[in-house]
């Protein structure tokens, strides 16, 4: 399939969605902990990591990750998404909720929340630093916009490899790609759903969160002080054991 995947351990799987900064490598230190005892599936989405993205492609994020556990014959999974991938989780889970036992919503936009002006101010840059063809400013602004202060150089050195790769994929498609997006459907989500935010985050994310607690069946909201944008990246440690305790 189009999509690369990895599958690792044994056991009650769980599937990790990386965020739209990153691939799957972000997960590799929850990965090394959590195979002790868990199937962990990992995913890189189109555009990132070592998933290409062709000029002219249509397809769905959402529809990929559902492809993805049939091809590895995941019929009941624990899916953990950080930032977008958590966002193509609640999709995914919307549209198929039959094979969801529990989710892990870290830092996760959803439907029906307006970005705040500060996020949108941090696009905009984005925006202008790559039309200058400066990608490598652009990849230093989303390192400083999306690490909190707990970040060490191992970590921003990781994401500033994973965003730089990700500009390299989607520039190289260009504007001419259509990414189907599932409408999120907080109330056919019945399943367990933990729902990590971070102090120094952009609002939005909270407000999502927010959003969806009010309208979840069956929700836990963790809101750290000490986190920015990629709680797992900034402190692998907590982050893991934060996904393990919901796993229990």
């Amino acid at each position: 399939m189009t999509v690369s995947c990895w599958v690792v351990g044994s056991g009650p799987a769980v599937l990790l969605v990386h965020a739209g900064v990153a691939d799957a490598r972000m997960w590799r230190r929850q990965v090394e902990e959590l195979a002790a005892d868990h199937q962990v599936i990992t995913m890189d989405l189109r555009g990132y990591g070592e998933t290409p993205l062709e000029v002219g492609a249509k397809y769905s994020d959402a529809g990929d990750l559902l492809a993805v556990l049939d091809e590895v014959g995941a019929t009941e999974v624990t899916a953990v998404g950080a930032s977008f991938g958590g966002y193509v989780v609640q999709q995914a889970a919307s549209r198929q909720p039959e094979r969801f036992s529990r989710l892990v919503l870290i830092c996760a936009p959803t439907d029906n929340v307006e970005p705040t002006d500060d996020l949108r101010a941090v696009w905009a840059e984005e925006n202008q630093l790559l039309e200058a063809g400066d990608v490598a400013g652009a990849t230093d602004l989303m390192v400083r916009s999306w690490l909190g202060p707990e970040a060490d150089d191992e970590a921003r050195e990781l994401l500033r490899a994973m965003q730089g790769r990700a500009y390299e994929l989607q520039l190289a498609a260009g504007d001419d790609v259509t990414n189907e997006e599932y409408p999120v459907e907080p109330e056919k989500l019945s399943m367990p759903v933990r729902l990590i935010t971070g102090e120094h985050d952009f609002a939005f994310f909270t407000n999502s969160a927010d959003y969806l607690a009010e309208r979840l069946p069956a929700s836990e909201r963790i809101h750290l002080p000490w986190a920015g944008h990629l709680p797992t990246l900034e402190r692998p440690e907590e982050g893991t054991a934060l996904i393990r305790a919901a796993l229990s």
